[in-house]
């Protein structure tokens, strides 16, 4: 592979405008090249995958631990907006290389927040195939080689219990929950989960863990008790006081301090099942604070 030098400056002065755009253009080069390097570094991955192991090229925990990297050593005049979005295309990209797959999304919560948050992850190499509701998501998954979903994080009116298709072993599971990189000012911010087949034990990562809970007796004060020690959606489901409840609980949260709450609230719990989970939230400060932090620590140094 040819090496390109760095461009020098002229003599006793600062760089012209003719020398720092041969600069761009010398590092958008080797940029293209590194990018190229990865495919080549890729198609030996594909074989090696034929040859030791099957399954999806989807790897959340080796995902989740290479965008905290990225945010952790990121720094200057790119947003964090641009950067994060082009590793996830880059990303997405390289995955359906090795393994061709499309993602359906529920455009219930809007068209147009869901193309944004599809597009901005997923990039528009990768089909997007889009549905009137999550439980045709969870059924279009179900019945693919290795296709993703992608439904609404929040309530819905209408849209039911659809985790309840979760519940079986073999049924798709919820593998991530986006954006992964929380921050006020996000271009892609409609909260989402991410729904697969299920991933092997070293690609998944459950540091939250995700369930399904059918409930009797369940009420305001079943609400107040539960809602600080995890994330829920709840639907009516079967009797008048019955309900459907998906729990994300996070890291260190046991169900049954769940269960306990309820049952203290005057309520019980007619089944449980894990449909899923994902990695911790990486959350970070606003464009508008990190950017005082960095004024102050130019003024300091």
């Amino acid at each position: 592979m040819r090496e390109t030098r760095k461009t020098e400056p002229r003599r006793g002065g600062e760089p012209t405008l003719a020398e720092l755009r041969q600069e761009i253009d010398r590092i958008d080069e080797a940029v293209h090249r590194l990018l190229i390097e990865r495919g080549e570094i890729i198609e030996s991955l594909i074989a090696v995958k034929r040859t030791q192991e099957s399954g999806a090229a989807f790897r959340p925990a080796r995902e989740a631990a290479m965008m905290r990297r990225l945010v952790e050593r990121h720094r200057g005049l790119l947003p964090l907006d641009t950067i994060e979005s082009i590793w996830r295309v880059i990303i997405s990209t390289f995955t359906f290389v090795q393994a061709n797959y499309a993602v359906h999304a529920d455009m219930s919560a809007g068209d147009a927040l869901m193309r944004d948050s599809a597009r901005f992850h997923f990039g528009f190499t990768v089909p997007l195939k889009a549905h009137a509701g999550a439980a045709p998501v969870v059924a279009a998954v179900a019945a693919s080689k290795g296709d993703l979903g992608l439904v609404p994080a929040t309530a819905l009116a209408g849209a039911g219990a659809w985790w309840s298709a979760l519940e079986p072993a073999a049924a798709p599971k919820i593998i991530a929950r986006l954006p992964f990189v929380e921050r006020p000012d996000h271009p892609a911010s409609l909260p989402l989960f991410v729904v697969s087949k299920p991933l092997p034990e070293d690609a998944a990562i459950h540091e939250v863990e995700i369930f399904s809970v059918a409930v009797a007796g369940w009420s305001a004060a079943a609400a107040r008790a539960i809602s600080p020690l995890a994330e829920v959606i709840a639907v009516p489901h079967g009797a008048y006081d019955g309900a459907a409840l998906l729990l994300s609980l996070p890291q260190g949260r046991k169900l049954q301090e769940i269960t306990d709450a309820l049952v203290a609230a005057g309520g019980s719990v007619r089944g449980t099942a894990l449909v899923g989970g994902h990695a911790t939230r990486y959350t970070v400060s606003s464009a508008a604070e990190r950017a005082g932090r960095q004024k102050e620590s130019g003024a300091s140094s």
